[in-house]
C-alpha cells in the first residue's frame, strides 16, 4: 500500500490556495475527490474546503483537507489525515499550515509559520522535535505542490506552454516546472471530459517521489470550469486516481445564481 499511501499523505498535507494573486479556492468552495488504486475503485476519499475568517480585522482564508482510506483498503490499510492552511486574502500570502497524519501505529504531526519580515519560516515537528528548524524563504510566490497544479487552472496554459511554482512539501522547498501537454479526453467520474492535460517536472535534483522515477498528472476540464477533474500519481509499482466526484460552488457565486 506504499504508493497509495503516498498520494493520500500527500494530499492531506497539501491544501489547494494561491491563484489570481490570491486564493485558487475561495469562501465556501470544496472539493470531494474519490481515490481508487488498482483493483480497489473506492480505495480513499479527499475532502478539500474553504472558509473566510477574520482576525484583528484581517481577512483570512482557511482551507482544510481530511482524507482518508475506504472500504475493504481501510480494513488492510487505515490511514487518516489533516491539513489546515491559513492564507492572507489581502495578498494570498501562506501565514501558516498544519498537518497529521496516522496509520495504525505510525503517526505524523507538524506545523509551519511563516514570518515574511525575517524571510523565514519555523517549521515544528511535534513528535521528532530533532527536525524541528528555521528555513530561509526563497524568492517568489510560495505554494504547495497540489495547489500549484490546481493553480494552474487560472493561468490559462496552452498544449506547449509551462509555468514555474516554488512549492513546498513538508520542510523542503524545490521549483516545479509545470508543462501543458496536450488536450485529451478522459474518464472522470461523470463520463468522458475534454480536459488539459498538465504535468509537473522538478528542476534540479529529483526529490521524493520524482526520485523514485515518479510521475503526477493532472487533467483541468476544458471548459469554462476548469475544474481539477483528476489526478494520477503513476510510480513503478502501480497508479492512484483521485476523481473529483462533488464541487461546491464558492459562497459568493451561489448568492448571485440564487438572485
Amino acid at each position: 500500500m506504499t504508493l497509495l499511501r503516498f498520494i493520500l499523505l500527500g494530499l492531506a498535507l497539501c491544501a489547494p490556495a494561491l491563484a489570481d494573486g490570491v486564493t485558487a479556492l475561495r469562501d465556501g468552495e470544496a472539493y470531494t475527490y474519490r481515490v481508487s488504486w488498482g483493483p480497489f475503485g473506492s480505495a480513499g476519499e479527499i475532502k478539500v474546503a474553504a472558509a473566510k475568517e477574520t482576525a484583528d480585522g484581517v481577512p483570512h482564508l482557511r482551507i482544510t483537507t481530511r482524507t482518508s482510506t475506504r472500504g475493504m483498503v481501510r480494513l488492510l490499510f487505515p490511514f487518516d489525515g489533516s491539513g489546515d492552511s491559513l492564507f492572507d486574502l489581502r495578498d494570498g500570502r501562506l501565514l501558516e499550515a498544519q498537518a497529521k497524519t496516522q496509520a495504525r501505529k505510525e503517526r505524523t504531526q507538524a506545523s509551519i509559520v511563516f514570518d515574511y519580515t525575517q524571510a523565514t519560516a519555523s517549521y515544528t515537528d511535534y513528535l521528532k522535535p530533532k527536525r524541528s528548524s528555521t528555513l530561509a524563504l526563497p524568492d517568489g510566490q510560495l505554494t504547495d505542490f497540489i495547489t500549484s497544479l490546481i493553480q494552474a487552472r487560472s493561468w490559462n496554459l496552452t498544449p506547449g506552454q509551462s509555468h514555474e511554482a516554488v512549492v513546498l512539501f513538508d520542510n523542503e522547498f524545490y521549483t516545479l516546472n509545470i508543462t501543458a501537454e496536450r488536450i485529451e479526453t478522459v474518464e472522470t467520474a461523470h463520463g468522458k471530459k475534454s480536459a488539459l492535460l498538465l504535468v509537473p517536472r522538478m528542476i534540479g535534483t529529483p526529490k521524493g517521489m520524482f526520485r523514485k522515477g515518479g510521475e503526477v498528472h493532472v487533467w483541468i476540464s476544458d471548459d469554462g470550469a476548469r475544474l481539477p477533474v483528476r489526478f494520477e500519481v503513476r510510480l513503478p509499482v502501480g497508479t492512484a486516481v483521485a476523481l473529483l466526484t462533488e464541487h461546491h460552488e464558492p459562497a459568493a457565486q451561489v448568492a448571485r445564481l440564487d438572485r
